[in-house]
């Protein structure tokens, strides 16, 4: 049985529908999480990724830091280092919002504060039926793609997905479904949408209405991800 390594970065980030298609795969999932609940707030904690080589593939989750914020530097830094190691060694990766950020990040991008945060249901442009819209986002900052990368998505506030030899980054929020959404408005994230000018009621009913679409093609591309990107030959971009 293939193995896949699930880093979470909080207690509040259910891998959802992508995790349930990877374990429809055929896929033993090992979950870990790297900041527990008690330090939600305090989230500077101590974390030992493992060797990537003892995977078959990683799924790595958002989070409600930015990548580059001083109080998750302690373990950004091994996490991107982790990264740089599953790509040596070919393993695949998928990463979601924060998680594809540090994609970005361990392969020569960068991530910085976004003119235009996406919070709810959002368009994204792709000529890869997989990856187009509309997705669920919630972030502030953006990459830019790495060199070598080729990028598959993207709208107008940011780009939104890209692929470089067996990495697949996402900006957006495939695994969502309203109990994740639950779950982060009732941990601050309602202030964040009211802040944005949305209405918190709203945004959760139409992610309700969108819930069974939505799990469709996030199982899609979870297909994507393991025939087409964790297949692509060392060394070359599709």
């Amino acid at each position: 049985m293939p193995r896949l390594l699930q880093i979470g970065h909080d207690h509040i980030s259910p891998a959802g529908a992508v995790a349930d298609r990877f374990a429809a795969r055929g896929y033993d999932i090992d979950e870990r999480v790297v900041v527990p609940a008690e330090r939600f707030h305090d989230p500077g904690v101590d974390f030992a990724f493992p060797d990537p080589t003892g995977y078959d593939a990683v799924l790595v989750m958002g989070a409600p830091w930015s990548t580059y914020a001083d109080e998750v530097a302690g373990w950004v830094v091994p996490e991107v280092q982790f990264l740089r190691a599953a790509d040596r060694n070919a393993v695949p990766v998928l990463g979601i919002c924060f998680g594809g950020q540090l994609l970005a990040t361990a392969h020569g991008g960068a991530v910085h504060r976004s003119p235009f945060p996406e919070i709810g249901w959002r368009p994204v442009q792709s000529a890869d039926p997989s990856l187009a819209g509309p997705w669920f986002q919630w972030h502030y900052d953006r990459w830019v793609t790495p060199p070598g990368a080729i990028e598959l998505a993207r709208n107008d506030s940011a780009p939104q997905a890209f692929t470089l030899r067996r990495n697949l980054a996402l900006q957006f929020h495939p695994e969502i479904d309203s109990t994740a959404l639950k779950g982060w408005l009732a941990f601050g994230g309602d202030r964040e949408v009211l802040a944005a000018g949305l209405d918190p009621d709203v945004l959760l009913a139409q992610t309700e209405a969108a819930e069974a679409d939505a799990t469709v093609r996030a199982r899609r591309l979870v297909d994507t991800f393991l025939d087409r990107v964790a297949v692509t030959e060392r060394g070359a971009s599709r």
